[in-house]
């Protein structure tokens, strides 16, 4: 095989028996007892995924489904083997929420797992694997568990960043000094567009854990295993109920930005009124003074002096109304 980053290992009765192995010689190691195989692909061409189906006789639809972008997440048997079609999720550097579409081929003894690109970091699971060298014993089965259990984690991580940003978003949401909404407004809809690409992945991810757990009751997983898969279940359906939640919040986030914004608007155009109306107490006495009309105390400095205390008092009359209304 050419071009594309490929791993493999073998395990046998638990225990590492060789790293690094030709991909080759995975059929070798199929065929001799107490064997368990993994081998990892890593943003392979077209080569590879035709020579991993030659490999080893996996199905061409599933084949293709692993090297697509856009394969939902999926549980799927065939003749041969179980097909699983996941996303890994994490946060990338503009605040979005970043996938990496995961596949694994489930032999029965062994797990081909194949990846579109480096987003996910392999070396977390095998560094699980290593950790729970106990559940080995149990076969691909702990394989499967450990790759699934890694990326569910990795949901928790990212809803975990999302929500603290949200929380900032909330501090600054009722901040007095902010003049400016559209910021707020604009991290507000990308939050909404990073949720609602996690929320694509965590819902379809709940049927695929529920069908992996269903083929393992039907298998031969002991209720130790089994009880590892139950608690990932109640994972993802933590995280998926996390997502709604924060989902929602977000969305109050940005109503409440609405209001707040009208409420400022309403200040603003409340506290122009009232400046406007004080304003025009001088206009309208000036103006009318100065017409060429006969008034008491015209030409004189006694009328001047009471047009001025006329509109020296209305105009503080009229700021001390405001004022207590809360207008100014």
């Amino acid at each position: 095989m050419s071009s594309g980053a490929v791993r493999t290992r073998v395990w046998r009765n638990g225990t590492v028996e060789a790293d690094d192995f030709p991909f080759d010689q995975i059929s070798e190691y199929l065929e001799q007892p107490d064997c368990v195989v993994w081998a990892d692909l890593c943003a392979p061409d077209a080569d590879q995924l035709t020579a991993l189906a030659e490999e080893l006789g996996f199905d061409r639809h599933a084949v293709e489904d692993s090297g697509s972008e856009h394969a939902r997440p999926k549980a799927t048997r065939y003749s041969t083997h179980i097909f699983l079609s996941t996303y890994a999720m994490r946060i990338d550097e503009s605040g979005g929420v970043a996938l990496t579409h995961v596949s694994a081929f489930c032999l029965p003894d062994a797990l081909i797992t194949v990846r579109l690109d480096d987003g996910f970091d392999i070396d977390e699971v095998v560094q699980r694997w290593d950790a729970n060298s106990d559940l080995l014993k149990y076969g691909k089965r702990a394989l499967e568990y450990g790759l699934l259990d890694t990326i569910v984690d990795q949901y928790f991580e990212t809803l975990q960043a999302l929500d603290d940003e949200i929380e900032a978003l909330q501090d600054v949401l009722f901040d007095d000094a902010q003049t400016d909404a559209r910021p707020l407004q604009r991290r507000t809809f990308e939050l909404r567009s990073a949720l609602l690409r996690a929320r694509r992945v965590l819902l379809p991810m709940r049927d695929l854990v529920e069908t992996v757990m269903r083929r393992a009751t039907e298998g031969d997983v002991t209720p130790d295993l089994m009880s590892y898969f139950q608690d990932l279940n109640d994972h993802i359906l933590r995280a998926a109920e996390w997502s709604e939640s924060l989902r929602e919040m977000v969305a109050s986030i940005f109503e409440t930005n609405i209001s707040l914004a009208d409420a400022r608007l309403n200040i603003v155009v409340r506290r122009l009124t009232s400046w406007a109306a004080i304003v025009a107490v001088p206009t309208a006495l000036t103006g009318f003074f100065g017409q060429n009309l006969r008034f008491p105390g015209y030409g004189t400095g006694t009328g001047f002096a009471v047009s001025l205390s006329l509109i020296v008092v209305m105009c503080v009359g009229l700021w001390a109304v405001f004022r207590r209304k809360g207008w100014l």
